[in-house]
Order: structure tokens, then C-alpha cells, then sequence
């Protein structure tokens, strides 16, 4: 069974495991490895949509939510429009939408799982939504991403409960095989499948079924789901290792739920082609700013007098112009005003999102060059001594390296 394809995948360099492609699509072409910030309804907190095209943010692909989408404004305002999303929110670049899934987890206490589909009860009204496979491609559809994800049976990785892994494993295979007789346009929307299982990596075990099922079906790309919820960083990297040995070469990986900047790095050397999730954009909303050494409060005492930038190696205009006092200045005074702790809305927040967003897609484009002139174990060793300068680096990276053929002495 292969399933129409609109896009195309080019491997231009490999570091063992590690490989950098471009990934052509509807609206343009994707530099990967890539991170995707996400914009739940249409829209990146804190940002415009001209400032996520323009230099040095230069944004190729974002995640939209389909269950919000559906609830706020409506999938069939959407399908009014002949660009659909992109016209609705003027962006002219690649979009990629979740089906929905993982608020089986994040809105538990809201849903009920049935082979039917998923019954929601909604945040915003407390009506009921039902979300079956079909209703999630007919969403999607309508949305017009580039890329749509198959509604899988999500369950928490933190879950102690063998046979609903089991059963999720089945039904995500079932629930695939009714979205691809659903999916209306093949031809301009790529559909990608997603690997369930749990933390289960043994061999013939519930990872290796679904990946089999899903393999069979020759997706125009796969995605690797259920992990990012409070496993062990062991467990996780397992998992992510068994998938990418184990997905076609020729097909784009994604990982889903996934944005530490260690976590990409990782991951990128274990396979992964693309990553997404909130943390730049959270994060700046509680006047948190990333760095090459990790991350810098802003709220901090420490930074009240300190008249450096965010990060002097950071062309984003909020490194050139503004110092860590000033900012801290504006996180209070927000403070003052609204939640002490989140700042959503502010100034001081937009500003440190824009570099947030523009810190985590320049890494990505370093690691990727990186991966093309041959110097991808330096780029990860150079990476780790910024974060570790004392090199006591976490095991399970280490480990998870040392299967991606990375040594860090």
C-alpha cells in the first residue's frame, strides 16, 4: 500500500545516523534537522507573522493545533478562504497541524476514548466535540497544512498499565488506516503516521509492531509519538534510537513534543529530522531567555545592573539593541501590573520570545551546515563543553551518543 506523496526528501550529507536534508513541500523548502515553534491557533505567542519570516528568524515551517483550530475559529471559517489557513493568518510558508491526539493526554479530565474516536468536552464552551479519524482529517483538510498528522490512541508515558499500551498500539494502527481513507487531498497534503508503543523497545515488542505496520503502509513521512510526557531520559532516548534505526532513509522523521536545545542535539545524531514544541515560547514568557550555556533569568538580581545583551553571539535585533537590565525592567514592571509569574502579552516577553525562537533555528541551521562540511562531532562536542564547561555531562546523552557513534574526549 503506498500513499501519494506531495512532497520530496533529499539527503545532501550523513554523520553516521546524523543527516541533513532539504525537505521540498507545497509552500517551499525545509533545511532539516529543523525545529518547528509552535502556533497553536494559527499564531506564535509574542510574535507577528512577518517577524517569523524575516532575517535572522527566517522561519520554514510552524505546528498549528487542529483541535483548537476546530473550536477557535472554526475549521469551516478556514475552508471559506482558497488559501485556507495560510490566507487566514497571511503566512506563505509551510504549515504542519497535530490531529488532535495529544490532548488525549494534556485535556484527560476533558475526553473519553473509544474505537469510535475521542469525546471531548470543550474548554471553551463545555460542549461536546467528537473527534474520530475521519473528523480529524476532514479538520485538517480544511486547515490546508502541508503536512497532517493521522489521529493516533495517545497514552502517558508515565502510564503503568501494559494492556492499554496494547491496546493504543492496535488502535493508533486502526485509526491510520481510516484517515487514509479519509484524506481528501493526498496530492497537496502529506499525511504522516505516527509510532506509538510506550517505552517498550524490546525486540518484537509493541514499538517494533507499530513501526512494522506503519512501514508497510509507505507514508510519505513518520513521526515518532508518546514520549516528552516525564519518562526517564534513558527510556526516551531508547525509544527515539529504535524508531530511527528502524523508519525508511528516504522519509522524513519527526519527533514530536520535543524542544530542549540537548534534547534536539541528541536526537539529531540518533536520526531525527524534525522537532517541535513550546519551550522557546513558554519559556519567554516567564522572562526566561536561552542561551549556549543553558538559560538566563532575566528577573534575576543578578541581571539589574548587567548591561551586556541576552547573548553576544545572537544576530536578533533584541541582542543588538537592548541590554539584561533593561529587559529585567520591563519583566518587572509587568510583574507589577499582571501575573507574577507569566508575562503574556508583554513587551518584555515578546522580546525575549523573538530570541528564543531565533536562538533555537539558528542552532538547528549551525547543526545542520555542521552535519554538510563534515563536522558534526565537533559541532556536538562544542555544543556539550557550552553547556557542560565542567564536563559532567548527563549519562544518558552520553550514552545516547556514543549509539550515534559520537565520542565526547
Amino acid at each position: 500500500m503506498k500513499m501519494p506523496s506531495a512532497l520530496s526528501f533529499d539527503v545532501l550529507g550523513r554523520y553516521h545516523r546524523a543527516r541533513a536534508a532539504t525537505l521540498t513541500l507545497p509552500h517551499g523548502e525545509v533545511r532539516t534537522p529543523v525545529f518547528m515553534p509552535v502556533g497553536t491557533q494559527g499564531a506564535i505567542k509574542g510574535l507577528t507573522t512577518p517577524q517569523m519570516q524575516e532575517k535572522p528568524v527566517d522561519c520554514q515551517i510552524f505546528l498549528a493545533n487542529t483541535y483548537h483550530l476546530a473550536l477557535r475559529p472554526g475549521t469551516e471559517v478556514l475552508a471559506q478562504l482558497p488559501g485556507k489557513l495560510h490566507e487566514f493568518m497571511q503566512w506563505p510558508r509551510n504549515l504542519l497541524t497535530d490531529s488532535g491526539g495529544f490532548q488525549m493526554v494534556s485535556l484527560s479530565r476533558l475526553c473519553e476514548v473509544s474505537e469510535h474516536g475521542v469525546q471531548f468536552e470543550s474548554f471553551v464552551d463545555g460542549s461536546t466535540m467528537i473527534l474520530t479519524p475521519e473528523a480529524s482529517i476532514a479538520h485538517q483538510n480544511r486547515i490546508g497544512a502541508d503536512i497532517i498528522m493521522a489521529l493516533d490512541d495517545v497514552v502517558s508515558s508515565l502510564a503503568d498499565d501494559d494492556e492499554r499500551f496494547k491496546e493504543a498500539c492496535g488502535r493508533t494502527v486502526r485509526w491510520l488506516d481510516r484517515c487514509i481513507q479519509a484524506h481528501a487531498h493526498p496530492d497537496k497534503q502529506n499525511l504522516f503516521g505516527i509510532v506509538q508503543g510506550g517505552l517498550d523497545v524490546s525486540e518484537g515488542g509493541l514499538r517494533d509492531q507499530c513501526l512494522s505496520e506503519l512501514i508497510q503502509r509507505d507514508l510519505p513521512g513518520y513521526a515518532i509519538g508518546g514520549l516528552a510526557g516525564g519518562e526517564s531520559k534513558e527510556a526516551f532516548w531508547k525509544v527515539v534510537a529504535k524508531c530511527t534505526a528502524q523508519l525508511p532513509e528516504n522519509k522524513p522523521r519527526y519527533l514530536m513534543g520535543v524542544g530542549y536545545p540537548l534534547d534536539l542535539v541528541v536526537c539529531s545524531a540518533l536520526g531525527v529530522d524534525m522537532f517541535d514544541c513550546v519551550y522557546p515560547t513558554r519559556t519567554a514568557r516567564f522572562g526566561t531567555a536561552i542561551v549556549p550555556s543553558g538559560l538566563l533569568k532575566l528577573k534575576s538580581a543578578k541581571c539589574e545592573h548587567d548591561d551586556r545583551p541576552i547573548d553576544d553571539t545572537c544576530e536578533c535585533f533584541v541582542c543588538k539593541k537592548y541590554t539584561r537590565a533593561y529587559l529585567r525592567v520591563l519583566l518587572k514592571k509587568e510583574e507589577t501590573f499582571g501575573d507574577a509569574e507569566e508575562t503574556t502579552g508583554s513587551i518584555g516577553a515578546h522580546l525575549i520570545t523573538y530570541h528564543n525562537v531565533t536562538y533555537m533555528l539558528n542552532l538547528m541551521r549551525r547543526l545542520r551546515q555542521s552535519i554538510i562540511d563534515e563536522k558534526f562531532e565537533q559541532f556536538v562536542q562544542n555544543f556539550m563543553l557550552q553547556q557542560f564547561p565542567d564536563r559532567n555531562y548527563p549519562q544518558w546523552a552520553v550514552d545516547a551518543l556514543t549509539e550515534a557513534k559520537i565520542s565526547l574526549n
